[in-house]
């Protein structure tokens, strides 16, 4: 990656016995590249992303591989009521607040540094950025083991009461960044409910069964035949509930036949969004690719979309004196 000397940027690679290397950097504490061998050794990086730090600068940034935050995902007509107080935030997606704002998580330069062969960040969002209230300090470790397990352990405090929810965004391809499909993929997703959505993207509210919908992946399923069949046309872009917060559980699976590759994600989190990439719109990425639509799959760890607005969610408003705590595996191996 090109980094210009004039922006203080930090950049770490972690490495693992098994030839798995991992790439992130202190802008956005975004995941550059996740390099990782198919069933025959050959290593190829999964990860989509820009070669320089300008392509992660640009409105066509997407956010790949990004920590989103202080809230992921979409907050309805940008507003929400905490305590009697009405916030009302930037409108970046529609109608509607996504991943943070204007400035989120993932625009900003974090402290980093390595600690006992992890990479440690942090970030403090002052009170009223993006409008949203309380001083909240964040720090992020990302750690790779020698059982070609990443795992993305997050922790924040904060001064006032206040939403928080946090992500990370990468888009995988499993063979490789810049194949122009995932149709050849393979997706489970332990989850027997869903949230539905309405037409501006935002839960209903409802906690529904996936049964007897397309959004039954509970048994693996090739996404070239069903991406089309879900959301009209759209593919996924849709929150399963996974599970309890706090708990640790597999969520979900993906497996690339063609070369071996396989990931797995494990979370602490009671949502898993699934996302196929319907708005790439020919992104010109790293290494000479362009990104086209459905060429990149996402399988973030988080709370319910909108859940401020929905008191039947799990809650996401962290208060003084408590500390939000979340942890993802995302685990690579060969079929």
């Amino acid at each position: 990656m090109r980094i210009p000397n004039a922006i203080r940027i930090r950049r770490f690679t972690l490495n693992n016995q098994n030839n798995v290397t991992i790439r992130i950097i202190s802008y956005g504490a975004i995941v550059t590249d996740i390099l990782v061998p198919d069933r025959k050794g050959n290593v190829q990086d999964i990860n989509l992303g820009f070669d320089d730090i300008k392509g992660y600068e640009s409105p066509r940034q997407r956010y790949f591989g990004a920590l989103c935050g202080r809230v992921v995902n979409r907050i309805a007509d940008g507003k929400f009521t905490l305590d009697g107080t009405e916030y009302k935030l930037a409108i970046n997606n529609g109608p509607n607040h996504l991943h943070g704002g204007l400035k989120g998580f993932d625009k900003v330069v974090w402290k980093a540094d390595f600690k006992d062969s992890k990479v440690v960040m942090s970030y403090t969002s002052p009170d009223g950025e993006e409008n949203y209230p309380g001083e909240l300090t964040t720090t992020v470790t990302y750690e790779l083991t020698n059982n070609n397990e990443f795992i993305i352990d997050y922790t924040a405090t904060t001064s006032k009461a206040t939403p928080v929810n946090l992500t990370n965004h990468s888009y995988f391809n499993l063979a490789g960044q810049g194949s122009h499909n995932i149709d050849d993929h393979v997706i489970k997703v332990n989850a027997d409910y869903y949230t539905p959505l309405n037409e501006n993207v935002i839960p209903t509210g409802e906690i529904a069964p996936v049964e007897g919908t397309p959004y039954d992946i509970r048994t693996a399923v090739r996404l070239g035949d069903r991406i089309k069949n879900v959301n009209n046309g759209k593919g996924f872009d849709i929150n399963f509930c996974v599970g309890k917060t706090g708990e640790m559980k597999k969520c979900g699976r993906v497996e690339h036949p063609p070369s071996g590759r396989v990931l797995e994600v494990s979370s602490t989190e009671p949502g898993l969004q699934v996302y196929t990439s319907y708005y790439l719109d020919n992104v010109q990425g790293k290494a000479g690719a362009t990104y086209e639509q459905f060429s990149a799959f996402c399988l973030e760890t988080q709370h319910y979309a909108d859940s401020v607005n929905h008191d039947n969610f799990p809650s996401t408003i962290l208060r003084p004196g408590e500390t939000y705590r979340h942890t993802t595996h995302y685990k690579f191996s060969t079929m």
